[in-house]
């Protein structure tokens, strides 16, 4: 039997992968490194992180300290390892690593390196001896969220897009997710987006597990923004969630960021359900805006056993992600 583990179980590690000069980044590299400095830092601090970077020498300067933190040299075509990381699971009470196949977002953007990562981390010995199984099947693990008990949240929005497996029915990628992560329940969300996204509605931008009965999930209370009706739909579709227990779901409302925009007038996609649970803390992303610190209250009543630590994240959502779409955990 097999199933996804929740992000709040115990981590090995979290995997990052710094800009370089040949990426998306290059025209503000230096504002773009401060930031994954941050997050990297934030991380270390309890637990290890593992760098992919163009070069050890030229990263590891950035730092004052390097505790916990391994710089490997992998190449990659950009930092968003959230999507082509392994996906961490549990067969027989033993753990496993899912390398699931990444196609750049629906064919968006040049994967070539990123789809090589896992397949060269392992075989560097940076998983141990957690087995890595490969997928003929793309799934990014923004678009997934898991309980840790058999229930995967997401949006059809993404999975049934015809850009990733040829739009494949509800029907048919649930016999996939039960297969290769043990899912008993799906709980599909058919409404909700964020303007300036280019992942098809990831789940992570949306709505997320906090604990298994609870979900944290995107407001919108201004009827004149864009968001505003999808979300309010989306809200009526987690209302009418049940556990497995049949009851319904402990809801937590996150703020809408006020809306934020590029040098060319693009409104980004600026969220705080892109946030990353450690196993000390919680690091959540803002946006230079007056709703950071009601977002940051929120995670203090959810995780008060975590350390709380906001970062700021502007820089990030100028290249369509954010703090959770950069980092992803290797479960124990």
């Amino acid at each position: 039997m097999r199933r996804m583990k929740a992000e709040w179980e115990s981590q090995r590690a979290v995997l990052m992968a710094f800009p370089h000069e040949d990426t998306d980044w290059a025209d503000d590299l230096e504002s773009a490194l401060s930031t994954f400095v941050r997050i990297a830092q934030a991380i270390a601090y309890a637990q290890p992180v593992y760098i992919l970077c163009k070069s050890k020498e030229s990263i590891s300067d950035l730092f004052c300290s390097t505790h916990n933190m391994s710089f490997i040299e992998i190449p990659t075509n950009d930092t968003w390892t959230r999507d082509y990381g392994a996906i961490s699971i549990e067969e027989m009470g033993e753990s496993r690593l899912l390398d699931f196949r990444f196609d750049g977002w629906g064919g968006k953007f040049d994967a070539s390196l990123d789809t090589l990562v896992n397949q060269k981390l392992h075989a560097k010995g940076y998983m141990g001896t957690t087995p890595l199984e490969t997928v003929d099947f793309v799934l990014e693990g923004g678009s997934i969220e898991s309980d840790g008990e058999g229930t995967i949240l997401t949006t059809s929005q993404c999975l049934c897009n015809p850009n990733r497996n040829g739009g494949l029915s509800k029907e048919e990628i649930g016999l996939k997710l039960s297969e290769y992560l043990g899912a008993q329940r799906i709980l599909w969300l058919d409404h909700g987006y964020l303007a300036g996204d280019d992942t098809d509605s990831h789940i992570d931008t949306l709505a997320r597990f906090v604990d298994k009965a609870s979900i944290a999930y995107v407001k919108c209370d201004d009827k004149e923004d864009e968001h505003y009706e999808a979300l309010a739909l989306m809200e009526e579709e987690l209302r009418s969630f049940r556990t497995p227990e049949g009851d319904t779901y402990r809801l937590i409302p996150l703020p809408m960021c006020e809306a934020k925009y590029d040098s060319s007038g693009k409104r980004l996609a600026a969220t705080y359900a892109n946030f990353l649970i450690t196993n000390k803390a919680l690091i959540y992303p803002t946006y230079r805006a007056s709703t950071d610190k009601e977002a940051g209250e929120i995670f203090k009543s959810l995780f008060p056993r975590r350390e709380i630590i906001p970062v700021d994240c502007m820089r990030l959502i100028e290249e369509g992600g954010s703090l959770h779409c950069s980092t992803m955990q290797i479960a124990n």
